[in-house]
């Protein structure tokens, strides 16, 4: 058990709170359009691929801007990383704001919100260098709850937009938060001076030649992929399949992030008890049922209940992939974090695209419920072929790591 008042003598307090304020407004507004698109679509007469691709664009922009951010983070620092892409981040809100009135400006806004959603980059970082190893897993806990963002957009969005009968309003307001973050952030974060060195192109390098870290970005991209993914399209789900209003669709989108949202550090937790690849398989077997009971489109709550299950086994999932990571490559932690973490955001881009063209094409959302099923098959069957593989490697016997953790330094990717 974790020494609280010895945690409390370590580390800056003034970074770790900035680290979790930036985490978790940038989330809030990363998302912030998955709760809107009921809306967006009465406004512009939008088909369900048109939907999803609306959601799913900011996704994309976060997996992509998210390196960016990490190689100004290892250039610069992560203050003044998260500063500038605090500040960035208000442009696309700003636009969506005064000047969002056709599809072609929200897809511009869509896509650049992916700088809040890059906050990743900058945010963790900032935490881990401030904290020794016996304590990287309190301190990303806590920066990494920031993810619970998304809680506040699902929640406050559509209520806003029907208070002032426009959802340009939202966006706006959305400037608020974010620009008071920017100021708090700018008065209590403070560089480590313990930083790393910066990352070399030959590091990257070096891990994408091994397979292992591919592996891992499928893993990753499905359970991230899948927590983010969802968490921007179920308001369209449940606007369309069970027409309920755009504040009741997004109310029950909170009611499966909380899910995903609170239970990934447990599945960290499990995985160093039972070890990440049994924890693995049994949850990428939950994910495979669930989408699989879903796909029968059942009625509102067990569809309810099913997706609150699937969300916390994704949840669980990012904890448990994170818990093998860094000891499969603990000396290229920072490198493979990016990376992993940026093929995240690429799952959660596709979800919504394979639910959302597939509705248009064939008029159900149960093929697109089936494929996600299937790819959760899919993932046990990478884990059965290659677990022989890791165990005589890296992985001692009952799937538990054979070396101690080395430095967690973005467990919550």
């Amino acid at each position: 058990m974790v020494d609280q008042k010895s945690f409390l003598q370590v580390g800056h307090k003034g970074s770790l709170f900035s680290s979790f304020l930036y985490f978790d407004m940038s989330f809030m507004v990363w998302v912030l359009l998955g709760p809107l698109a009921v809306i967006l679509a009465n406004d512009f007469h939008l088909d369900a691929a048109q939907k999803a691709n609306l959601v799913a664009l900011p996704t994309l922009g976060g997996a992509v801007l998210r390196l960016v951010l990490g190689v100004l983070t290892d250039k610069i620092g992560p203050k003044l990383t998260g500063q500038i892409g605090l500040s960035l981040t208000l442009v696309p809100l700003f636009w969506g704001w005064q000047f969002a009135n056709s599809m072609g400006d929200m897809y511009f806004v869509a896509l650049m919100l992916g700088i809040a959603g890059a906050s990743f980059a900058a945010a963790l970082p900032l935490a881990s260098s401030w904290y020794p190893p016996q304590y990287q897993g309190l301190a990303m806990g806590i920066a990494g709850a920031g993810n619970s963002g998304t809680i506040f957009a699902t929640l406050f969005a559509n209520r806003l937009a029907q208070h002032y009968g426009d959802w340009h309003v939202v966006l706006g307001l959305a400037m608020i938060p974010i620009a008071l973050t920017l100021i708090v952030f700018s008065i209590l974060a403070k560089d480590s001076p313990n930083k790393p060195a910066p990352k070399t192109i030959a590091e990257y390098s070096k891990v994408l030649k091994q397979k292992d870290s591919w592996l891992f970005c499928i893993l990753y991209s499905v359970t991230f992929g899948g927590f983010v993914g969802m968490a921007t399209y179920l308001t369209i789900f449940f606007n369309t399949q069970y027409g309920l209003s755009p504040i009741r669709a997004a109310d029950f989108t909170t009611l499966c992030v909380i899910g995903g949202s609170f239970f990934r550090p447990v599945g960290g937790w499990l995985a160093d008890k039972i070890g990440g690849i049994r924890m693995l398989m049994v949850l990428y077997g939950i994910v495979a049922l669930m989408m699989a009971g879903i796909s029968t489109l059942p009625a509102l709550s067990l569809t309810t209940v099913m997706l609150f299950v699937a969300m916390m086994a994704f949840g669980m999932g990012n904890g448990s992939v994170f818990q093998l990571v860094p000891q499969r490559f603990s000396n290229e932690i920072g490198v493979v974090t990016g990376i992993v973490g940026a093929a995240g955001g690429l799952g959660g881009y596709f979800l919504p695209k394979i639910l959302g063209n597939l509705k248009l094409s064939t008029g159900s959302f149960t093929p697109g419920f089936l494929i996600l099923s299937g790819i959760a098959v899919v993932c046990i069957l990478l884990i059965a072929v290659v677990q022989g593989q890791w165990k005589r490697t890296w992985i001692g016997e009952g799937g538990k790591v054979k070396a101690a953790p080395a430095s967690l330094d973005s467990l919550h990717a």
